[in-house]
């Protein structure tokens, strides 16, 4: 009994050396893990961010008959005197709010009818959008040229826009429908029980606690509207009817060796999604819902 009583004040500090330096490789193999996960997070970002640099510092830079010296908005301003490039913004503007716009109003109920209804009519309509959500565009670009053409509604921004429309609604509805799965009901029964109808609830109390879902669902039919180049340069024929995608292909085949006013067309047409996505950041918001069932 007396060596085990002496043996066992030994291995204690023996264990515990172990363990410190187990716990000291452990961290240093992990400080190790972390660095490499640093530096390829930083390649990557590299990569992606490095062609953007390049193509602003191009659209500043004064151009092979210009006489400025260092940086200039000189290639900005020939940009929009010398083409139709002012025409263009407005046209992918227009398209493209129209499309954020008609997206968002009518997704928004959609998807509330797919979080919180429970028929087989709902079942089967999910199903579908989920089939057609799964379609590239590209497969109903023919048919719906042959279908617009008869119409009218070719060389139209018109038709350009309902294409963009039926192009988003079904990821659009999805959007929204998951978001406001993350709503709790309870919330609409307390309104239902205060006398508010069923759509009352839903403009009320589910819209104004999904203000991050819909952003998310307008940034989403924004950029797809606005980077669009398949389906205008199918639809589209006028010069003044192009927008900004197409205008930037039809200056670069005119203008292939003036890189830095080319560069300058394509700055244009970064600054708005830009502005959107740093005017829009500060909306969004993690946890806003849990607050509405403080005290329940």
């Amino acid at each position: 009994m007396s060596a085990v009583l002496h043996a066992h004040p030994e291995s204690g500090p023996a264990l515990g050396i172990d363990g410190g330096i187990r716990r000291k490789v452990l961290s240093e193999a992990g400080m190790r893990g972390r660095w490499w996960r640093f530096a390829a997070i930083l390649i990557i970002t590299a990569i992606v961010l490095v062609p953007i640099m390049v193509t602003v510092l191009l659209a500043f830079t004064p151009g092979p008959n210009s006489t400025a010296s260092g940086l200039t908005f000189e290639n900005l301003g020939n940009v929009f005197s010398k083409t139709l490039a002012a025409t263009w913004l407005k046209n992918s503007l227009v398209t493209t709010l129209s499309t954020v716009v008609v997206s968002v109003a009518v997704a928004a109920p959609a998807g509330y009818v797919l979080s919180r209804g429970r028929s087989k009519a709902v079942s089967g309509y999910s199903l579908l959008l989920f089939v057609m959500q799964s379609l590239p565009i590209i497969t109903s670009v023919v048919p719906l040229f042959i279908l617009f053409a008869g119409m009218g509604l070719v060389d139209n921004l018109l038709g350009l826009t309902i294409i963009y429309v039926g192009s988003t609604m079904t990821v659009a509805t999805w959007m929204m429908a998951a978001y406001f799965d993350s709503i709790p009901i309870s919330l609409e029964e307390a309104s239902w029980i205060d006398g508010c109808s069923v759509f009352g609830s839903f403009t009320k109390v589910v819209l104004r606690n999904s203000l991050p879902g819909v952003l998310s669902t307008a940034i989403f039919a924004f950029l797809l509207a606005w980077n669009d180049y398949l389906v205008a340069i199918v639809f589209l024929r006028s010069n003044e009817i192009f927008t900004l995608p197409m205008g930037v292909q039809s200056f670069f085949q005119q203008n292939a060796t003036d890189w830095t006013s080319v560069m300058a067309l394509a700055v244009v047409m970064m600054l708005p999604p830009v502005i959107v996505f740093a005017t829009l950041n500060k909306y969004f918001s993690v946890g806003g819902i849990g607050g509405s069932l403080a005290g329940r």
